[in-house]
């Protein structure tokens, strides 16, 4: 896949260009779901399929107070989208110009000037622009003007008829839920950060060394609790793992952060410095405080014989 930053180092694709824009914050299944149309009019018509997003939730410029916690960086979000099969991802800048621009300028610039769009497609609640003034609607009118048509596909359901959203899945990791939200996105969340020093006490006094990762600030983070995880080296090896995530009140009274700490099984080796992929499979059991060091080691024993069953491997059984 390529990726473009800016319209103004463009290129509109030979031919034309069929085009879907949106954050794509976490590319889940209802995104999945406009993508594979995307794909699929891009096909039929043969044109290059192409995605337009940002280089940061516009939240973060629009409503920054209360902008959401994002469920994929951009190394993230744009593997995925290659995973999907798209030829073409233009990232477009997000600051206050662009924030206060037209819908109509955005057409004409990104749309029109950029990709020479043949067909849009978006889900039928699309806005854009300033002030989320663009529609599907205005779409449609300024594609029969500039020579695009446009598709606005109902938002994908999951069984229970509920939309899938990111909204939706930030609020099941922050419940703790990660299991729903693994289904909602087709896989389970992932977080990325490079493993720090801590204070030395998992290997040392409780005989379980853990990786401190250091995920970066604005990362939607699941709820603070005890999780199986699967944890991937920079070499691609993926091992399984029982998570930590909180304030760990056994040792420190009011913590300022919840710290990741991964445990990973059978594994002995340095991990210091390299960036880790955690990603969260099911939710074990809530923090707690404990009131000895034994308590908290037998605990964890137990922790880490859930987080076997719960990946699906064999758990160690006595001899008969």
């Amino acid at each position: 896949m390529e990726v473009v930053d800016g319209p103004e180092h463009c290129t509109p694709p030979a031919g034309g260009s069929a085009v879907t824009i949106g954050a794509y914050d976490g590319v889940h299944l209802g995104h999945r779901h406009l993508l594979s149309e995307l794909r699929r009019q891009a096909d039929s018509r043969r044109l290059a399929s192409v995605v337009v997003t940002f280089d940061r939730h516009p939240a973060t410029v629009v409503r920054p107070q209360s902008a959401p916690a994002i469920l994929t960086d951009r190394e993230q979000k744009l593997e995925l989208l290659a995973s999907a099969g798209i030829d073409l991802t233009l990232v477009v800048p997000f600051d206050e110009a662009r924030a206060n621009e037209t819908a109509e300028e955005f057409v004409l610039e990104v749309l029109v000037g950029a990709l020479d769009a043949r067909v849009v497609v978006v889900g039928e609640d699309f806005h854009f622009g300033h002030r989320r003034a663009g529609n599907v609607g205005l779409l449609t009118e300024m594609g029969s003007r500039h020579g695009f048509d446009v598709l606005g596909l109902p938002l994908e359901e999951d069984p229970s008829e509920q939309v899938v959203s990111s909204t939706r899945i930030r609020e099941l990791l922050t419940s703790g839920d990660v299991a729903t939200a693994a289904a909602l996105l087709g896989r389970p969340h992932q977080v990325r950060g490079v493993v720090v020093h801590g204070d030395g006490r998992g290997g040392t006094e409780l005989g379980f060394p853990t990786a401190n990762v250091a995920v970066p600030e604005g990362v939607a983070m699941p709820g603070e609790g005890i999780y199986a995880c699967w944890y991937e080296r920079p070499d691609g090896s993926v091992h399984a793992a029982a998570a930590s995530l909180g304030r760990r009140p056994t040792f420190h009274a009011s913590a300022e952060a919840p710290l990741l700490e991964v445990f990973l099984l059978d594994f002995d080796g340095d991990l210091y410095g390299e960036t880790a992929r955690v990603s969260f499979v099911a939710h074990l059991r809530e923090e707690r405080r404990f009131d000895s060091t034994d308590a908290l080691v037998r605990q964890m024993t137990d922790d880490v014989a859930a987080a076997r069953a719960a990946l699906g491997l064999v758990s160690d059984q006595p001899s008969p």
